[in-house]
Parts: structure tokens; sequence; C-alpha cells
């Protein structure tokens, strides 16, 4: 975080000051939330959660170094107190971004918000030094914390912002405003909570109602091939971009292919040129991904080929999604486990088929969550792709939802061993251990409640020790 004097941070956040010594005294490191990164330098916030309360640990941050803590009540040790620590939290970062004048790219969208913020951030810092959220950390207190760890050399400052109602976007983009801003898709993930896609749709774009007119440097990107999101122009004075696959898109990808190993390969099209792009990710859906990107490095003055280079040679900076390993007796893991809803599990079975050509291919897949009404139908819909695609072998694990997954399969006609319904992820694990054969590819996806990544990584320990069978 840029240096700011305890006296600058209580004001900002309209806190009182207590056992503060010295108010001139400046936070230089970090701002956290956890305990154990507090260090010199850093400023604690203090949370009181369910069954944690941050203050507790107060003297634990200040002995590590921190030069105060940011709470609700006196603790002690140096601290600046509010009413609110989480408001207190958002206008320190608001008060940051300001001071600061670095571009602000914001995203949000129903599926890919991680995987293209990622590749977003690795083209940028080609260009210039640039922040951009942890993982998933998109919401009311991960972004603010994201925006504070910026500094004066920062030049991009690329934010996720996710959302499960109505006003929540507006919110996060009142603490950090945007000038450029993306919407990826509208889909079905919380489509349970939302009430409907036209709901999830008015919800997403309130990202680009917050940008500024086209005549103070406001761009909206959005996907051309998404008619919700298109509709969206509708709801900004920023300039619009238009990416995807349409001929209408601005930056658009042609002759689109998977190589033999599952990586998407396309022709990327800009206003300023034309480049060939071959991606080190899996799977054909990270294609919009990285023309998404494409859009905002070329709006920020990059070049088609300075930008096809960094898709191709960007990577997954976030983990459990399509993150691809090899034991060493040849069957290929994809831990896709970390979320799931009907278009991201859609998209990773055609990267498991398209990267088990000539293998056997495992879907281990379990609930979508949060999709209401339309749980059933989309349960069906991914059982019944997985037999259209020539998926070898499903294996739906847990509840209600599983059946679901496996009873698509079989009214699709997977009859026999081609699907199986088990109770677990221990369950899925026993089955794997005793039938994997070297060379198999396995694809494991679900909702993050249901927890699939521990089927991967007894996997890689089973490969580890040379457990497969002789078959």
């Amino acid at each position: 975080m840029i240096a700011l004097s305890l006296a600058e941070i209580a004001e900002v956040v309209g806190g009182q000051m207590h056992d503060i010594p010295d108010p001139s005294v400046e936070v230089t490191g970090p701002v956290v939330r956890d305990s154990r990164e507090a260090g010199p330098g850093s400023l604690f916030v203090a949370f009181v959660g369910e069954r944690v309360d941050g203050h507790d640990f107060a003297p634990a941050v200040v002995e590590a170094g921190a030069v105060a803590v940011l709470g609700s009540r006196p603790v002690g040790v140096p601290a600046i107190v509010v009413d609110d620590v989480q408001t207190a939290l958002g206008a320190l970062a608001r008060h940051v971004v300001r001071r600061l004048g670095a571009t602000l790219v914001a995203l949000t969208g129903s599926a890919g918000k991680t995987s293209t913020k990622d590749l977003i951030a690795q083209v940028l810092q080609r260009q210039a030094p640039t922040v951009f959220t942890p993982g998933s950390h998109n919401n009311e207190i991960g972004l603010p914390l994201t925006a504070l760890t910026a500094t004066e050399e920062t030049k991009y400052l690329v934010l996720e912002m996710g959302a499960r109602g109505i006003g929540h976007i507006r919110y996060l983009t009142g603490l950090t405003p945007p000038r450029i801003g993306l919407v990826l898709n509208v889909g079905s993930a919380h489509i349970g909570e939302f009430g409907g896609r036209e709901q999830i749709a008015q919800a997403k774009g309130e990202l680009v109602e917050a940008l500024p007119p086209a005549d103070e440097g406001g761009v909206a990107v959005l996907n051309a091939d998404d008619a919700l999101v298109r509709a969206m122009s509708s709801r900004t004075k920023a300039k619009v971009i238009l990416f995807g696959e349409s001929d209408e898109a601005d930056v658009r990808a042609e002759n689109v292919r998977l190589t033999d190993s599952g990586q998407p390969s396309f022709r990327l099209h800009t206003p300023s040129g034309a480049s060939d792009v071959t991606m080190r990710l899996y799977g054909e859906h990270h294609v919009s991904n990285a023309l998404a990107a494409a859009a905002v490095a070329h709006e920020l003055g990059m070049s088609a080929d300075e930008i096809a280079t960094a898709l191709s040679e960007a990577g997954s900076l976030s983990r459990w999604r399509m993150e691809v390993t090899e034991r060493p007796d040849g069957v290929t893991l994809v831990n896709d486990a970390y979320n799931a809803n009907p278009e991201s599990m859609k998209a990773a079975l055609r990267a498991l088929v398209a990267m088990g050509k000539g293998r056997r291919t495992w879907a281990v897949l379990g609930k979508m969550a949060e999709l209401g009404d339309e749980a059933l139908a989309e349960h069906d819909a991914v059982g019944r792709l997985a037999v259209r695609l020539n998926v070898s072998k499903l294996v739906a694990v847990g509840g209600t939802e599983a059946r679901w997954l496996q009873l698509g399969a079989y009214n699709e006609g997977s009859w026999g061993e081609e699907s199986v319904h088990v109770s677990d992820a221990q369950a899925a694990i026993d089955l794997l251990r005793s039938e994997l054969r070297p060379g198999d590819v396995v694809l494991v996806k679900a909702s993050r409640s249901v927890g699939l990544e521990s089927v991967v990584a007894a996997l890689l320990e089973a490969g580890a020790e040379g457990e497969v069978a002789a078959r």
C-alpha cells in the first residue's frame, strides 16, 4: 500500500485513534485480515466472525510488527476504532485508488471471471506494473484488500467483481471506480439466488452503468456472442468495444480449433491487426476469455502481435481450474474442482474429449450448486452431453444432483458400466484406484462445496506410489 499516516487513515475512515502515541507513524506494509500475514509496517483489519474474533489477535499482530489495528473496539494496542469495519475498509480502498491514478479494469460475468482476470493481468504485466485480484477474492472484503496492495508504481489495477444479488456490483464499483468495465457472459451460475437470467443480467450490467462517459475515457468491453451482455451497451455512456466470434465483434477469433492436447488455437483479429494464438490453457471456452483480455489490452495500446504472444505464453495462476497433471504411469488428471455451473461443466467435458483422443476418458462430476428450479434439467443435460461426446466413463459423485447426472446419461443411452453413481468422494477414489489404466484422462469437476479436489489429491498420491491397475 502507499504510505499513509495513522492520522490520515483515521480521518479517511472516520475513526477514533486509541493507544496511538504518535499519529504520524505510517502504515507502509500490507493491509491484512489474517493475523498470520501481519508484519512490519502492516495494518491489521479485525473482523468479528461467527467463530473467530479478529480483535483477539491484536496483541500478536502488533508484536509481529503491525503498526495498528483497524477494528470496532479498543484492544489495548494502537488501534483506529470505527463503527463498521467493512465500511471503513472500503473507504480506505477508495481513498488509495483515487490517490494512485492507476487505470482500473473491472470485470464480471457468470463464468470465467478468474481465468480471464488472470489472462488480463499476465498480458498487461508485459507493459507496466499490474496489481490484480488473487484467486477469487472478488467480494466486499477481498476486493478492497486487493486494491490496497497497489503502490505508486502500479499502472494497472485489475479487479474481479462477483455478485449474488442486485446492487452488489454497484457497491463494489463505488469502492473502486473502474475506467474499463468488462462483462463476460450471463449464464446459470447462482440463478437460484437471482431468480432468472434477466435478473443476473441486471446485476452484472451495474458494472457498465458505473463507467465514466466515453469523453472521459470510459470503456465497456462486452461479449458480442451473448445477447444479454451485448444489450448492456444501452446502459452505459462509455465507449463500447465488442469481443467474440461474431463478425460484428471489434476483437474476434477466426479458425478456432483445439490442438491434439486440448489447447485452443485461433487467429486473433483486432482493429489494428491480426496474429495467431495457441494457448497453454485447456478448453475451447478459453477462446472467449482470451478475446476479452485482448480487447482490454488493445484498448490500452498493445498491438495484436504483443497480445498474441502474451496470450500464447500465459498460464493458469489460480488453482483447481483445468489444472492438468500427468502421473508417472501416463494417467492425466484434470483438476477443475474449484467450482461448476452448466456452462463451465459443458466446456470442461468438451476439453476432456479433445485431450483424450485415442485414450480412455473419465468424467468425475458432482453437483452444480445454486441452480434453483433449473437444477434437475441442467444436471440431466450434463449427463446426456457426456454420452453424446462419447466420454468413456461417467462417475457421478454425491446425492440427489449426482443421481440426476447419472440418470441423464442413462436415459441418453449410457448402460452397463459406462456411467455409475457413487455416494461420496472416497467411493470415487476407491473406484478409480481399482479401474484406472495407464494413459487414461480423468476430469474432476463440481461446485466448490463438494470438495472433489480430494479425489485428485488421492489419485496423485496413488500415482506417486505406483498404484495403478495392470490392465
